[in-house]
């Protein structure tokens, strides 16, 4: 019998896209495909079956299928159709409690890998320049997804001190962006016009969609020598963008807003529908975030393909043009900078971007 491996969280694009990978490698025999919501992608060969992770149904689904691996990515921001954010937060926390009740029951079991977030590391203004894994927040997140993560951490931690003997990888996907990319930041950027924090330009870091994919599949497999695929990792691109940059190559003019009115704009925003504008998300576009990337390479061994850069480049061009010409706008913004009142009587010659 080869590997099995069911996966959860695969009616989002991610799940799905990983389900039809994992496939393809000659290791695996079997997929088991689980979600509460019938995904409208295809699944390929894989197995689908309809379950609530909330629901204590996945031991039986474990020893039924005799599954050795478990890839959890029902650990989301956002909710799937008309779900809430209670039920997001069901889903990521019960759900990930039930799932690791489960593994511990089972026999099969012998890897485990977690979808996790560098929103673990919040974002304060007394924050590191760059958080490295074992890195403490000075502010741990109070609500919302990055409290999530948290807890779902938490939680992982705790089962693999009770079972050593399955190998737990547990992932902190930066901002993921890509042309099929359905998150907070992604909608965010989508906006006509970008409502920014006046007087912060917050450094970003972002992780393409295919790279992702990648690294999950490295992590469910058993490591390639002189590797190590056990534990935790930063995952992102490299480099960084600030949040200005972004806007310009975007072609999306910035409106700036003073801080406290800035929560106003996001509950507008969210009552409208347009994006989940958060006060995790406001923090971030605040105070940005970056993360060091060693262990990814050095004991992983996983050189993205994408830089920051390249993955919000990608991303740019599903979007389409914005209200503005990237180049045009740049240049405004080059010439105002320019001027001697801004620059202190000192002409700037190169662009910003």
């Amino acid at each position: 019998m080869g590997k099995v491996v069911l996966v959860t969280g695969v009616a989002r694009q991610l799940g799905g896209r990983f389900v039809r990978r994992i496939q393809r490698d000659p290791e695996v025999d079997r997929v088991v495909a689980v979600d509460a919501v019938a995904p409208e992608h295809h699944l390929g060969g894989a197995d689908f079956v309809r379950a609530d992770i909330r629901q204590p149904t996945l031991a039986r689904l474990l020893a039924e299928h005799s599954v050795d691996t478990v890839v959890h990515l029902d650990v989301t921001a956002t909710p799937l159709g008309g779900g809430s954010r209670t039920s997001v937060k069901e889903t990521n926390v019960i759900g990930t409690m039930q799932l690791l009740g489960a593994c511990q029951k089972s026999s099969t079991v012998k890897r485990l890998v977690v979808k996790s977030s560098t929103n673990v590391y919040g974002s304060a203004p007394r924050d590191p320049a760059v958080f490295t894994e074992t890195t403490s927040p000075k502010s741990l997140p109070s609500g919302g997804f990055a409290k999530d993560t948290v807890e779902v951490e938490g939680y992982v931690r705790g089962f693999a001190r009770r079972r050593p003997d399955v190998a737990v990888c547990v992932l902190r996907f930066a901002n993921i962006l890509g042309p099929s990319a359905d998150t907070p930041l992604a909608a965010y950027f989508s906006l006509p016009v970008l409502p920014t924090v006046l007087g912060y330009d917050p450094r970003l870091q972002f992780v393409h969609e295919d790279d992702v994919i990648d690294v999950l599949r490295i992590a469910s497999h058993e490591p390639e020598r002189g590797t190590l695929n056990s534990g935790t990792f930063n995952i992102t691109g490299d480099g960084v963008l600030l949040l200005s940059q972004c806007a310009r190559r975007l072609g999306r003019p910035t409106v700036p807003v003073l801080m406290p009115a800035i929560s106003w704009v996001g509950s507008a925003l969210r009552t409208v529908g347009m994006t989940d504008f958060s006060p995790e998300q406001l923090r971030l576009l605040t105070h940005g975030r970056v993360v060091a990337t060693n262990q990814m390479r050095e004991t992983l061994g996983y050189r993205p393909k994408f830089s920051t850069a390249e993955a919000f480049a990608d991303f740019a061009r599903s979007r389409g043009p914005g209200l503005l010409p990237p180049e045009v706008l740049g240049g405004a913004v080059d010439r105002i900078a320019a001027l001697p009142a801004l620059s202190g009587g000192h002409s700037r010659t190169q662009s910003a971007n």
